[in-house]
């Protein structure tokens, strides 16, 4: 089995323009991602998707495979179909693709390695997604994407607001951790549906799956995940990275 890591990262982020080259405790944002992503052992290609001749050039520098794509796709998911499909046409394939944001420095290769061998194990599931705490001042910040999930750990619904009226108080209530894996046959199947109405309002990839009546496997993780959403974040982000690491 053939599985491939992809790094979606763009510089033009609405919310944080040119996050990915921005330096979190002295490296590159997309540097911690692909540094943390490259110590799994489950993949056989660990790729960086973007748009930006900027990041291709970082790339290069670091050593690090990486696919130009179009500056079109509106979602992550998109944009990883597209490096698929270009690596099939140099005759590339492989059965699972995780798709890993590139902005969730603070997510380690175990946990990555988790997320995905939800489908190594079950090929039956066609993606998977990483769920983790949630803290309460969370709720309210529409940057944090908060998962209700059912007794079988598919996902109900995601949403950018607090979900249900009171999720504090609802176990099967955390927030989404950006480590997506997905059968590729599935990426594919997922990439050529039409973006839907709740997908597009809350601008979540995940909705597209849900809107069109297909399982999102929840798979719990340990510790306490937070990416770099805003500038606001750095700060917070680099005091847990520096803790973790004490």
């Amino acid at each position: 089995m053939n599985n491939i890591c992809i790094i979606p990262a763009r510089m033009g982020s609405s919310r944080f323009p040119g996050k990915p080259l921005f330096k979190i405790n002295g490296k590159e944002l997309v540097k911690h991602v692909y540094d943390n992503c490259i110590k799994s052992t489950i993949f056989q290609k660990v790729v960086i998707a973007t748009p930006d001749k900027e990041i291709i050039d970082f790339c290069n520098h670091i050593n690090a495979d990486s696919i130009l794509t179009s500056n079109e796709h509106k979602r992550a998911s998109d944009r990883c179909h597209e490096a698929i499909l270009n690596l099939e046409k140099q005759r590339s394939f492989y059965n699972i693709c995780t798709m890993v944001q590139g902005d969730e420095p603070m997510v380690k290769h175990n946990v990555i390695d988790k997320i995905t061998y939800s489908l190594i194990k079950d090929k039956n599931i066609l993606c998977a997604n990483g769920y983790g705490q949630i803290r309460e001042e969370e709720l309210t910040n529409k940057n944090c994407i908060k998962v209700l999930k059912d007794k079988n750990s598919n996902a109900i619904y995601m949403s950018r607001s607090p979900i249900p009226w009171e999720p504090i108080v609802n176990k099967n209530v955390g927030k989404q951790i950006c480590v997506i894996p997905f059968q590729t046959h599935f990426l594919k199947t997922y990439s050529n549906l039409e973006p839907t109405p709740l997908e597009i309002n809350e601008s979540i990839d995940m909705l597209r799956v849900i809107e069109n009546g297909k399982d999102v496997k929840m798979v719990s993780v340990d510790g306490y995940f937070h990416p770099v959403d805003i500038l606001g974040d750095v700060k917070v982000v680099e005091n847990l990275i520096q803790n973790n690491s004490n």
